[in-house]
Order: structure tokens, then C-alpha cells, then sequence
């Protein structure tokens, strides 16, 4: 047991020396071809004549060329975007009771993982912030093999069969006419597919909400989607949905911030989790499972297997069994990121499927892509997706072999290698025995007919701000819809939903409101879906803080000392780069400046006091269009001493600022603005804007002077 236990703990070790013989560091080396012969020159190619053609016999030219024109591999179908990063995972507790799978039973075991975060639609040239679902894939590097838990920032999908992948993809891929639009539902085919499959109802509301623009890929959960099966030693199966719980809660952009960062910086959540990691600000996602006793399979409303439904927390909790930590970035983002390969059907024993017949179709389509996208049947060799688990098969040849098979048998069963390599019967990798009859026919389960009970059950769960923010969606997708039919169709399907959901889509998108609104027969919510009942930190958040030359230093030191403490960064925007010098003559770097930063890159914003430096700011344009961006995007926004002059002269309004009346330290915090006059020690003002900056939004100032930032 010692031994095994050792070997365990050695995984991270493993798999961390068996991607380094294939890292290779080019610092302080001679060129060389690909053959190893040392270049010379590879400015010039070989020519007849200073001036005369290139020579054919240039191996290196035609080696560096011919490398080049097949340096691109095709992009994925879906979920081209992505970006990927290395960690760990282990568990809290044994599940020995539920399922056999070694890396899930030892809570001292680390078992390496990658996980790559992507968008969905958009190809590789699109931007991270667009309105989407989120992959979010996670191989499991195990002793027993590889593992994928290949799932979604959303617990369901559009469609309940794998057939119908393919029709979904077309309808919400840019339109084949003319290629547009890039990265977004928001045209006739996604919408006509939408209404003529109804099944797409709950998928479309957890889209349209503000889960479909996530803050960070740090701060949205992940779900296997489909239902698996647990499998224990004595072969007793027990059916499973996977959760990721992010440690920093959930949390998500406001539309018009989406939109801005598109514009401003399209690499946002590549560069944020990018940036987290090599500052050892580590994401972290508890994995929590939901289990159901095989007995309880028809206990409820739902079926368990239809992939548009979710099996609401509040009937089946969510049980968290383990913690995963990513604390190393990729070393080469097209030999990590872009070659990883995930599958659904990689499993391990004690994990089986079910026969949701989403997740059926999904086992088919996941290794076929990958044939094709990366070259062969060989892409289980590259040093990315290679198991630390020995391979040992009869498998042979194809593109890009790396193995040297050694000896002459290739086949099973034989006698001149006594049936060697052998089947395991004992521990080897067992199917869940199942007793499946019926009659060959190609239909669906009544059981899959409910399309909208979830729907209004998600609907109805929201708070009065998320559910504004999911019509102020619905006016944007089907508002680029130029076939006023398929609007309607939009409206009369929601009108299942909620009659007052279709009424006020209705009056947005320029069609008739349904003739009867329905009065929705689901009553039930569940807290869980809302976003307002997620954990709120400061943890990794962003402050921007705004000074120009004549700031006061002692609050800035002040300022940042509380921030450091709190795990907040925080950058000093200016004018220019270079540096900044205080009232007392004091340089400090400058991180920023406002041609390289926007608001919409920071959680929150801070000016500093300094008479000079305010009265700069109060004439600097970017300076107020800054604060008046993360006013509007309801962040909050704190302002020292002379910088509440700077507020004032803002289109903040309907705000209680500090006027200097209050007394000593008295900071006023109104709506998410947080301020203070007349006084050097800042301990109180901190620890208020710190709060403020936990909380992530300030809803509340939505409905001021009628504006909505959803």
C-alpha cells in the first residue's frame, strides 16, 4: 500500500519530466535545420549570382519554407478560441463507496491536469468577450489513463440528441452567403433553427443571461453537461453530474463592457487568466458532484437524461469532493493549447456513460475531428496529450508514429510473444453491465417532450436585474434578425416560457406582443442559477488608480498597501508613461497610460488626492470618459481628498460624495462610490473600497436616470 501510495503521490512529477524532454530552450544555440546540420545564413537564400534566381539545391530555404507553409493545422470546428494551463487536482475524501476510479480515492495523491477554457462560435481570430457559451475540458493525467471531463459554463445544451449537432453548428456558424456575422447568435439561422426546435428554450435563456459574457474564465463554473455513471468495485453503478465551483465565485461582464473589450483588448480572458497564474494568483475550482441512486432514475418531473435539463440543486445537492489548482502556464501555446486532443469517451475505470443520446453522439464526433484536424491516428502521441500511464497495444504506423514498436508481433492473439501485450480482465477497463432491449427505431423519449418547464424554472429564478439583462439580450440577437416571421416565432415560443418574458421581447425587437400571454404554471425557483448568490471577493481584482504629476504620495503608498494585503493589483494610470512625481518630489512609475488602458480592463477605479494632479485630471478628457465608463458599468469607484472634485466634474449623479462636513476619516460610501475629505489616514476609506470592490457590482445604481448597462 506504502509503495502505492508513492507512486501516486509521484504523478505531478511524472507527467511534469515527461513533457520536458520535449521542451526545448533555444537560448545561447547555433541554427540548425530540422536535420541538425548547423546554418550558416539565413538571410540570404542560395542564388546563381548576387543578383541571379535561387537555387533549388537551397535545402535549407525549401526546408524553412515548406516548415512554414504547413505551420497551420486546421482550427477546431467549435471551440477554436481557447487557451489552456496546467495544474493539479485532488481529492477531499475517498468516493470508494460510488466509484473505483483510482484518482478519486487518495486525498494525498496530486493528479496533474490541463485545462482549456474556449469560446464556442468564434474562430481563432475572434474576440474572448463575445456573447457564448464557454468550454470548459479538463484531462485528467491518471495512473489508470487519461481522463476527459469534457464540459460547459452551462449545465445544459441546445439539443437532446447527437443527430442534430450538426444542423445546431450550421444554423449558428456564420451565415454561408457571406460569412457573417464572426462569433455571434445574432442572425436569421440561428433564430429560424431556435424556433422550429423548441428544445433550444432553456439552453437560450441560460445564454442570454449573463452567464453567456463571464468576467473571467476564473470566474465561471463548469459542468459535464451529461449524465455519467459512478462504478464501484462490486460493479454497482450510481448515475453523476460534474460541477466546477470556482473558489472566486461567479461572476459575469455587463453588455456594452463585453463589447468594449472586444474592441479594446479581444485577448481579455486569455490575458487575465494568463496574468493570474504568473502572478501566483492561482484559480481554483472545487469539483462537486451530483449523484442519484440507479433506483431513483424515474423519481422525478424530468428525465435525468435529457441533456436540456439540469437537476436542480435544491432535489439533488451538489456534494464537492475535491479541489483543482492551476499554477503553470503553457510553455508553447500552439504545442499545448492548440494540438491538446479531448474526448469524451476518454475514461477510466469506474466512470461509464448512460445513454443520453447527446452524449452517445458526442463519443463518435470528438475522435473523428481529431483525425482529421491533427493528421492521423497517432495525435495520442503528442507530448501534450500523451498519458503517463505506459501504452501498451498492437496498434501500429500511421502519420506521425513516434514509437519504435520493437519485435515482430503486432496482432492478438498469439504464441510467439505468449499473447503479449495481455488483456487485464481484473483490473482492466470493465463496461457498466447493463440490460438494454428494444425494437431498432428512430424516435425520442416522451420523456424529452417537456421544453419549457426548465426554461421558466431558470426564468423564474432570476433576480428583477438578470432578468432585464436576459430581454436587453433577447432586443439585441433577435433584434439583428431581419425576418420579421422568425421575431414573431421568437416571441410566440417564450410566450411558453413566461407571457410577460414574450411581452416585453415583443416591444423590443418591433412585433406584436403574444395575443394571450401565458401565466407560467411553474411556480418553483431555484437560488442556485442566480448569480447574486455567489461568494463575493476582492481576491485577483483589478483597481486602476489615476494620478498625474503633483499626487500625494502618502495616500497613494496608503492605498496600495491595503489593496496589496487584500490581494488586489492595482495599476497607476496617467497621461504618459515614464514616471509621476509627487507633491514632495518623489518619482513613482507609471504602469499604464490612458492610450493603452480603458476602464473596462479594471474591476474598479480610485483617484488619489494632490490639488495638482486633480486639476490635470478635471481638464484631461480620457480622465473623465474613464470614470464615467466604470461609473456606467456600475464598478465601483473611490476618490481621495481633492480627487472628489474630479467625481464632480463627472456624470456621476444622484451620489452622496464626502464633502468635508462629516468629520475626521468620515468616508462616505453611496451606491458603490466610496469618498473622503479631509484626512491623512486612510484605514477606514480602504477597508470600505475594498468592500466595494468585492462586490463586484453595483446593481442598484442600474435604474438611475433610466439607464440600464446590461
Amino acid at each position: 500500500m506504502d509503495h502505492q501510495k508513492d507512486t501516486q503521490s509521484n504523478l505531478e512529477n511524472v507527467k511534469n519530466e515527461q513533457l520536458e524532454q520535449f521542451r526545448a530552450d533555444h537560448k545561447n544555440t547555433k541554427l540548425t535545420t530540422n536535420q541538425g546540420v548547423t546554418v550558416s545564413d539565413t538571410e540570404n537564400s542560395l542564388k546563381a549570382g548576387e543578383r541571379g534566381p535561387t537555387i533549388m539545391e537551397d535545402f535549407h530555404f525549401r526546408e524553412k519554407m515548406m516548415h512554414f507553409d504547413h505551420e497551420r493545422i486546421p482550427e477546431r470546428v467549435v471551440h477554436a478560441r481557447g487557451f489552456g494551463v496546467h495544474g493539479h487536482f485532488q481529492v477531499y475524501e475517498s468516493m470508494k463507496k460510488y466509484t473505483k476510479a483510482k484518482f478519486l480515492q487518495d486525498p494525498s495523491v496530486k493528479t496533474p491536469v490541463f485545462v482549456r477554457f474556449s469560446t464556442v462560435v468564434g474562430s481563432r481570430g475572434s474576440a474572448d468577450t463575445v456573447r457564448d457559451v464557454r468550454g470548459f475540458a479538463t484531462k485528467f493525467f491518471t495512473e489508470d489513463g487519461n481522463y476527459d471531463l469534457v464540459g460547459n459554463n452551462m449545465p445544459v445544451f441546445f439539443i437532446q440528441d447527437g443527430i442534430k449537432f450538426p444542423d445546431l453548428v450550421h444554423a449558428i456558424k456564420p451565415e454561408p452567403d457571406n460569412e457573417i456575422p464572426q462569433a455571434s447568435a445574432a442572425h436569421d439561422t440561428f433564430w429560424d433553427f431556435v424556433v422550429n426546435n423548441t428544445e433550444t428554450a432553456h439552453m437560450i435563456m441560460w445564454l442570454l443571461s449573463d452567464r453567456g459574457i463571464p468576467r473571467s474564465f476564473r470566474m465561471m463554473e463548469g459542468f459535464g453537461v451529461h449524465t455519467f455513471r459512478f462504478v464501484n468495485e462490486q460493479g454497482k453503478g450510481t448515475f453523476v453530474k460534474f460541477h466546477w465551483k470556482p473558489k472566486l465565485g461567479v461572476h459575469s461582464l455587463t453588455w456594452d463592457e463585453a463589447q468594449k473589450i472586444a474592441g479594446k483588448d479581444p485577448d481579455f480572458h486569455r490575458r487575465d487568466l494568463w496574468d493570474a497564474v504568473n502572478q501566483t494568483m492561482f484559480p481554483e475550482f472545487e469539483l462537486g458532484v451530483q449523484l442519484l441512486a440507479e433506483e431513483d432514475e424515474f423519481k422525478f418531473n424530468f428525465d435525468i437524461l435529457d441533456a436540456t435539463k439540469i437537476w436542480p440543486e435544491e432535489l439533488i445537492p451538489v456534494k464537492i469532493i475535491g479541489k483543482m489548482t492551476l499554477d503553470r502556464n503553457q510553455d508553447n501555446f500552439f504545442a499545448e493549447t492548440e494540438q491538446v486532443a479531448f474526448h469524451t469517451g476518454n475514461v477510466v475505470p469506474g466512470i461509464d456513460f448512460t445513454n443520453d443520446p447527446l452524449l452517445q453522439g458526442r463519443l463518435f464526433s470528438y475522435q473523428d475531428t481529431q483525425l482529421l484536424r491533427l493528421g492521423g491516428p497517432n495525435f495520442h502521441e503528442i507530448p501534450i496529450n500523451r498519458p503517463i500511464a505506459p501504452i501498451h497495444n498492437n496498434q501500429r504506423d500511421g502519420f506521425h508514429r513516434m514509437t519504435i514498436d520493437k519485435g515482430k508481433v503486432s496482432y492478438h492473439r498469439n504464441s510467439l510473444q505468449q499473447n503479449s501485450p495481455t488483456p487485464d480482465p481484473v483490473n482492466g477497463y470493465t463496461h457498466y453491465t447493463e440490460k438494454v432491449e428494444g425494437y431498432k427505431i428512430r424516435n425520442r423519449s416522451d420523456s424529452f417532450n417537456d421544453h419549457y418547464t426548465q426554461a421558466t424554472l431558470f426564468w423564474n429564478s432570476m433576480s428583477e436585474t438578470e432578468k432585464k439583462h436576459i430581454i436587453k439580450a433577447f432586443h439585441f440577437e433577435v433584434g439583428n434578425v431581419k425576418n420579421k416571421t422568425i421575431k414573431q416565432k421568437v416571441v410566440e415560443m417564450f410566450n411558453n416560457v413566461d407571457g410577460e418574458l414574450a411581452t416585453q421581447i415583443a416591444q423590443g425587437i418591433g412585433v406584436q406582443p403574444p395575443a394571450t400571454p401565458k401565466q407560467p404554471t411553474v411556480k418553483a425557483s431555484s437560488p442556485a442559477l442566480s448569480q447574486m448568490q455567489t461568494i463575493k471577493s476582492a481576491q485577483s481584482r483589478k483597481v486602476a488608480i489615476l494620478a498625474n504629476d503633483g499626487f500625494n504620495l502618502n495616500e497613494l503608498i496608503q492605498l496600495q498597501s491595503a489593496l496589496k494585503s487584500a490581494g488586489v493589483q492595482s495599476d497607476i494610470i496617467s497621461k504618459y508613461l515614464g514616471t509621476i512625481k509627487s507633491t514632495d518630489g518623489q518619482e513613482v512609475e507609471v504602469n499604464k497610460n490612458y492610450a493603452t488602458a480603458h476602464s473596462v480592463m479594471y474591476d474598479a477605479v480610485c483617484v488619489v488626492g494632490g490639488q495638482q494632479s486633480v486639476n490635470e485630471l478635471m481638464n484631461l478628457f480620457e480622465a473623465k470618459s474613464f470614470i464615467n465608463d466604470a461609473f456606467v458599468h456600475l464598478k465601483p469607484i473611490a476618490a481621495i481628498n481633492e480627487g472628489v472634485d474630479l467625481l464632480s466634474n463627472t456624470e456621476i449623479k444622484n451620489i452622496h460624495l464626502a464633502t468635508g462636513q462629516e468629520g475626521q476619516d468620515q468616508s462616505i460610501e453611496d451606491k458603490g462610490i466610496v469618498t473622503v475629505r479631509n484626512t491623512t489616514d486612510l484605514t477606514t476609506f480602504n477597508e470600505k473600497f475594498i468592500q466595494a470592490v468585492a462586490s463586484h457590482r453595483h446593481w442598484i445604481r442600474e435604474e438611475q436616470d433610466g439607464k440600464i448597462s446590461g
